[in-house]
């Protein structure tokens, strides 16, 4: 009987441990809707999560970099780079059909790539270390980001029909469910996403690499590969949350997202994700994105001051790290 009992304990000590970021989840989601009787509605949670699309590109690509053993501080750069290029493209470069916003959309996609590609060759073949690699280019495209508007914002004209499609696609959802487009958008890249981390060699040796770069290398597999595809592909991502926030703002400002890749990196840990590299998960690290966001909005239904939030996300961040340090180290025995 008391050996029963001792099973029992560990086994809900070890469902505790194991699933802490989605009982975390679902604490803020009760005490949430104890809170504030404006939050479990239809229109809050699709704003919440139109809201979190951009976040959720960037903190995917932050993932993809994390497993590797790296870290992108660029990706908040990269999101306003993505807005300003496709506002700058509407505006003043002729783009006024309708058929024109899958143009902007590649050349959004392709610039973010491109940047991602700087990253990573600076890390891979000028060997340097990702927090300074990421540091320079976040500079140098948030420089580069006020340049091209001359530091100032860019406003959507409602004259061009791109500028109409670009504010309907942000604003609105599918007809008779309101699910808006840029949360089906997100869904499919999170399916894309998990289906490649689970299925696919480039997800596997992805976190190889992060996590015994040694073996993958003595293996004879090109390491760095995979570590500059891994910079490519967050840049990418970063680039086309910089399209969806524009779509759903109707303006692009070189000043957005300052401070996304320290939420981006808070939410990889709330998931479970090791900043030495390769352990993590694309469902886990959705969670922790959750988890940022939830405590944002429903601060600001209380009418919270911005400071508050930002003890609150460093408290949870923290008690993530020390979850997970004890998980790890109950996994040691």
């Amino acid at each position: 009987m008391e050996e029963r009992l001792n099973n029992r304990q560990i086994n809900v000590k070890n469902i505790l441990l194991k699933y802490n970021a989605v009982l975390i989840l679902i604490a803020l989601i009760i005490a949430s809707t104890i809170l504030s009787d404006a939050f479990f509605t239809v229109t809050n949670i699709f704003n919440l999560l139109r809201q979190l699309v951009p976040m959720t590109l960037a903190t995917l690509g932050m993932l993809l970099v994390v497993l590797t053993g790296g870290i992108d501080l660029s990706v908040g750069s990269v999101t306003a780079m993505g807005g300003m290029i496709t506002a700058i493209m509407i505006q003043n470069a002729g783009m006024v059909s309708g058929a024109s916003m899958i143009v902007i959309l590649i050349a959004v996609l392709g610039i973010g790539f491109l940047i991602g590609c700087m990253s990573g060759a600076f890390v891979v073949v000028l060997k340097m270390a990702p927090f300074v690699a990421t540091l320079a280019t976040m500079t140098i495209i948030r420089g580069a980001a006020y340049m091209t508007s001359n530091g100032q914002p860019i406003r959507l004209s409602s004259e061009y029909d791109t500028s109409a499609m670009m504010v309907k696609f942000g604003s609105q959802g599918i007809p008779g469910i309101g699910l808006p487009w840029p949360v089906v958008l997100i869904i499919v890249v999170i399916v894309l996403m998990w289906l490649v981390m689970r299925n696919t060699v480039f997800g596997r040796l992805v976190i190889a690499s992060g996590s015994n770069e040694t073996a993958v290398r003595l293996a004879g597999i090109n390491v760095n590969k995979y570590k500059f595809f891994a910079y490519a592909i967050c840049g990418m991502l970063c680039a086309l949350g910089g399209f969806i926030l524009t779509s759903r703002v109707a303006v692009a400002s070189p000043a957005v997202s300052t401070g996304m890749e320290l939420d981006a990196i808070a939410a990889c840990v709330i998931g479970g994700a090791s900043l030495m590299g390769g352990k993590g998960s694309v469902g886990n690290t959705i969670i922790g994105v959750l988890v940022l966001g939830l405590i944002t909005n429903v601060m600001t239904l209380l009418s919270i001051a911005a400071y508050p939030q930002q003890i609150i996300k460093g408290l949870i961040i923290v008690l993530a790290v020390f979850l997970q340090y004890i998980t790890n180290k109950e996994g040691a025995y």
